[in-house]
Order: structure tokens, then C-alpha cells, then sequence
């Protein structure tokens, strides 16, 4: 029962995360400013976070069960500050530099969780590689329309 309840935290905090995604959307204006051409189409984005989000919390409640509050959580948890607090300066205040240097910094705790969890639950940084490759790719996005517009 107490691993059901600690994953029930970990899903808490990834499904608050994510409500950024819910409350701050792309809108008008996102319809209305340059990207590139290699812009997917606006319903891919859902279906890809929905199953990264997943990712992310089980791979944080392994950790966890492994061994608790570690750096690796907390390097778990500030990348779901970045993650969430994206949405907010894209979409929220359609801030494009600063979403770029957000996306940035999630793009390193992702990393840096990916290499703090090794030795910990091996699991838990491969489940973290897809992650790594969308942000990678949602950086590069970024980083166009931020030049683009």
C-alpha cells in the first residue's frame, strides 16, 4: 500500500506540472507567429507529453522506491519546476527567449537525472531518453521560433 501511495505523489506532481499545459495554451497568438516548416501539427504534442508524463513519474517514484530523497529527486523535481514553468513564459506571457532558456534548463536536469539515477534504478534513466530526445527536439523548436520571430 505504501509504494501505491508514494506513486500516487509522484503522479500528483507530474499531473501539476502538466496542468501548465492545460491553463496556458497555445491560442492566437501561437497560430499567428512564425515557425518552421518542421512544426508538428498542434495534436501531436498532447499525445507525445500525455505518455511522457507517465514516463516522468514513474521514473522519479523508482528512483524514490530505490532510495528515497536523494540529489537524483531533487534534480527530479526541479526539472518538473522547468517543465511546468515553460508553458507559463510560452504561452502564458508568449515570452519566446525566456521559454528558450526554461527549455534549456529542463534540458540539463533531464540529463543530469538521466546520469544521477544510473546507479541508482537503471530503469529510471532509460525511461528518461525519450524525454531527453522530445526536449532536445522542443528545444530546437523553441530556439527557431525564437529566431524566427
Amino acid at each position: 500500500m505504501t509504494k501505491f501511495i508514494s506513486f500516487l505523489v509522484f503522479a500528483a506532481l507530474v499531473v501539476l506540472a502538466a496542468s501548465t499545459g492545460t491553463h496556458f495554451l497555445p491560442g492566437d497568438w501561437y497560430a499567428t507567429i512564425n515557425k518552421p516548416v518542421w512544426t508538428p501539427p498542434n495534436w501531436v504534442f498532447p499525445i507525445v507529453w500525455t505518455i511522457l508524463y507517465i514516463v516522468i513519474a514513474v521514473a522519479g517514484w523508482l528512483v524514490w522506491q530505490a532510495v528515497g530523497w536523494s540529489p537524483a529527486i531533487l534534480i527530479w523535481g526541479v526539472g518538473l519546476f522547468f517543465n511546468g514553468f515553460w508553458s507559463y513564459l510560452m504561452f502564458g506571457r508568449h515570452d519566446i527567449a525566456t521559454a528558450l532558456a526554461d527549455i534549456v534548463q529542463l534540458w540539463v536536469t533531464i540529463l543530469l537525472f538521466i546520469v544521477a539515477a544510473w546507479n541508482i534504478e537503471r530503469r529510471a534513466s532509460y525511461l528518461y531518453l525519450p524525454y531527453l530526445a522530445w526536449v532536445s527536439f522542443d528545444a530546437a523548436l523553441n530556439f527557431a521560433i525564437w529566431q524566427m520571430n
